[in-house]
């Protein structure tokens, strides 16, 4: 099975799926990981994109990861983009890839990049070309997903989880590796947070540790 994890952001894909992509890697599952957008100039210097892209091709050597397509897009200035270049970019990937499960952020995220990526991610994942995806879900992403206005438009509600027990100390040890977006707990983007929302959600199933993911679609 194959399997694609798009990311509006590098960290992005360990803080919601990590534990599924180690987990999956120890099943001799192929993971692919897409960022959609890196950080440039003027918000963003080269020093800092630099950095990033050299956090994120060791992380994603540690974890197995088969392949990285980098999308280039402008972070945090996704939606000045153009929707068909976006959408078009997606598809290409998911067409040579042609996964089995692909892996969303949640389209109630706070922040603006998710909500385009995970619109596109739909747009390009519709049922009606050659290579049909058998399985599409959203993940959350801490600081983004738990951190919006709640409404019933855009409340994460996860209806599948996976037990990632045995991979959670992986998950946190590939998280570190991006020391440039790393902080200390309490702050949702740390060690501390995603080890604890990790047990809570497994909690919810009674397992040690969990990702939990909302099924978009499943054809059988």
């Amino acid at each position: 099975m194959s399997i694609l994890v798009i990311a509006p952001h590098a960290d992005d894909e360990i803080i919601g799926v990590g534990g599924t992509i180690i987990k999956s890697n120890s099943h001799n599952e192929d993971v692919y990981v897409c960022i959609v957008t890196r950080p440039t100039n003027p918000l963003f210097n080269d020093e800092l994109f630099d950095r990033i892209r050299r956090e994120t091709l060791e992380c994603h050597k540690f974890l197995g990861i088969k392949e990285t397509y980098f999308l280039e897009f402008p972070a945090v200035m996704l939606e000045m983009e153009k929707r068909y270049e976006v959408n078009g970019k997606i598809l290409d990937v998911i067409n040579k890839i042609k996964p089995d499960e692909v892996y969303i952020p949640h389209a109630g995220d706070m922040q603006k990049d998710h909500q385009i990526v995970s619109d596109a991610a739909m747009v390009a994942l519709r049922p009606k070309y050659e290579h049909v995806v058998k399985r599409i879900y959203t993940y959350e992403t801490l600081s983004e997903t738990g951190w919006n206005i709640p409404n019933v438009q855009n409340v994460f509600i996860p209806n599948v989880y996976n037990d990632i027990g045995g991979f959670l100390n992986t998950k946190l040890a590939a998280m570190q590796i991006y020391s440039s977006q790393i902080s200390d707990f309490p702050n949702p983007r740390s060690v501390g947070a995603i080890e604890a929302l990790a047990k809570y959600r497994g909690s919810t199933v009674n397992v040690m540790a969990a990702e939990s993911f909302a099924l978009v679609r499943e054809i059988r």
